[in-house]
């Protein structure tokens, strides 16, 4: 198991969000959350890397362990740095948002966020970034353009990229395709397929015909509870699911 969560509450103020979530979620699959507006599924999307720390108001109670590093981490452990869990664990927007500067830099930030000075390293790891998201090729000779001037298809896989230099081990995409055309969302379906290899993918979608086609699991939140089934899973005692 990647990521698993024993008894789970989220609160925003005093509305109860999330309610005793149980889950268990293997590594190297894509896991879909889907769910009616306001229900919790970003809730529990921000609850895997702590971004909801960022916002007043909300408390967590519970625990949420991840296999990383090659060990289980609690990763609501005081001592853990959060800049290390945030290298580890990637996160992708609904909407497309590169930083106002060049093509380059937007990629080559997380990495002057790790430290990673050393001007060819660096190089490298863009390219190597920008060619697993299939980028490479359509922006190697305007790499100091401003990464804000891309397409809406290009926007979105420039910031897969950025999450992506870091070799993250999880990676957490809140309806990354729902602002783009048939044919970017297609590629992006692509791309995401390919990167199971490479880390696991935890995506709120609310496509069923997508989560059909790239899902492996499928989290269904509903008044702050969740249900899961599996699309292609077999069947047997190791791939069981806990759930509330």
């Amino acid at each position: 198991m990647k990521i698993q969560t024993q008894s789970l509450c989220f609160y925003y103020h005093r509305q109860q969000v999330l309610r005793d979530i149980n889950l268990h979620l293997p590594a190297n699959k894509i896991t879909a959350i889907t769910g009616p507006s306001g229900s919790g599924k970003s809730t529990l999307l921000m609850a895997f890397n702590r971004l909801w720390e960022e916002i007043d108001g909300c408390r967590i109670s519970g625990e949420v362990f991840m296999h990383l590093n090659g060990q289980n981490t609690n990763i609501y452990n005081p001592t853990l740095p959060l800049l290390e869990l945030r290298r580890k664990v990637g996160m992708v927007f609904q909407q497309p948002n590169p930083l106002p500067m060049s093509i380059s830099k937007n990629i080559a930030f997380p990495l002057r966020l790790a430290h990673i000075h050393d001007k060819r390293l660096v190089g490298q790891k863009v390219e190597s970034a920008l060619r697993k998201v299939a980028l490479w090729d359509e922006v190697k000779d305007r790499l100091n353009d401003d990464g804000r001037l891309l397409s809406g298809g290009q926007q979105q896989r420039l910031c897969l990229a950025r999450a992506l230099v870091l070799r993250p081990e999880v990676l957490l995409l809140d309806e990354p395709t729902s602002s783009l055309d048939p044919d970017a969302s297609a590629a992006i379906e692509e791309l995401l397929l390919s990167l199971k290899t490479k880390c696991t993918l935890i995506m709120v979608s609310h496509y069923q015909d997508q989560i059909q086609r790239i899902a492996d699991l499928h989290v269904q939140v509903l008044n702050g509870q969740c249900s899961i089934s599996s699309n292609s899973l077999p069947e047997n005692p190791s791939n069981r699911l806990s759930m509330n």
